[in-house]
């Protein structure tokens, strides 16, 4: 550091300063993992995007970004050069300059260019977050205060999803984000979400899936993904909805295809009872609870053995 101090040559501060950037290209790698399913401490920048639509919102973030930086140090050179400039010392007489129609001209039509710069790329991202390409499953995502029921219609299936307690824990479950029945999903497949809710309003967000939807009560509204990889990915509802606000977690696993289709056999025998619109008479709340638990389990082995 001592190189970069006192009558230092460019050629020489520049290599001071390239011997750093190994340190930081480390920190930067231990603040943001290479393969991340939710929030780590210290982490910089965005979880991992496990969706093409994720990924369509962080390249376009990522442009923004740059539009925003490059504006940044436009205006702060502009306003140290008018510091300098036209500092006080220089000019004891204040000019009487009041328009100057040049640049008057140009500083509104060059933020007209930039605005019409985002809003191109934009108004594509929302076109394509909002319509799903030849959706193959349909899956309904009801919020309540404070839980989340996942409705499967062509599977014939139906489950509330509850945070676990902390107290329930199991060794490496994540607090305040594990579920007791997680929303299981194959990977590499459309799926389209119908968002509502019973009560007040909530929204369904899962991070690293692209996906904020907001749950009103009589109100359908739909977004889509399409998992690229088998993993599990939390999200929380945020949308602040009651005093449990914060145990409104959402655990959601994706399977490979065929694991999926396993999964599947065995939530339609332990879920089907609970199926809306099911005539079967309910079983007892210990066996839908015992029943839940095992398909639970079944789609982490399911995705441990991926």
């Amino acid at each position: 550091m001592a190189g970069l101090t006192g009558s230092t040559t460019p050629r020489a501060a520049l290599r001071g300063w390239g011997s750093l950037l190994p340190g930081l290209g480390g920190l930067l790698a231990l603040a943001s993992p290479a393969s991340a399913e939710q929030a780590h401490d210290w982490e910089l920048g965005m979880q991992p995007p496990a969706t093409s639509v994720d990924r369509h919102l962080q390249a376009f973030h990522n442009e923004v970004q740059v539009i925003i930086i490059l504006i940044t140090i436009f205006v702060l050179g502009l306003l140290l050069y008018v510091m300098i400039r036209f500092h006080h010392s220089r000019h004891p007489v204040p000019t009487k300059t009041s328009h100057n129609p040049v640049v008057e001209i140009i500083w509104t039509i060059v933020p007209v260019l930039i605005l019409v710069a985002i809003a191109v790329p934009s108004f594509k991202l929302l076109y394509y977050m909002g319509r799903a390409p030849k959706e193959v499953m349909t899956i309904k995502v009801t919020g309540h205060q404070w839980y989340w029921s996942y409705d499967y219609p062509k599977e014939k299936i139906s489950f509330d999803s509850n945070s676990v307690a902390d107290k329930d824990l199991k060794p490496g479950q994540p607090r305040l984000l594990t579920v007791d029945n997680p929303l299981v999903v194959p990977a590499d497949t459309n799926i389209r979400v119908l968002v509502t809710s019973t009560d007040v309003i909530h929204s369904f967000f899962i991070p690293a899936f692209g996906v904020q939807e907001y749950a009103v009560i009589g109100r359908e509204n739909h977004a889509w993904f399409n998992v690229l990889r088998p993993g599990t990915y939390y999200g929380e509802c945020n949308q602040i909805c009651g005093i449990n606000h914060s145990k409104m977690t959402i655990e959601a696993v994706a399977l490979s295809k065929p694991a999926f289709q396993k999964w599947l056999v065995m939530a339609k025998k332990q879920y089907a009872a609970n199926a809306p619109g099911n005539d079967n008479p309910q079983p007892g709340a210990l066996l839908i609870a015992a029943a839940r638990s095992g398909a639970a389990a079944a789609a982490r082995t399911m995705l441990a053995g991926n």
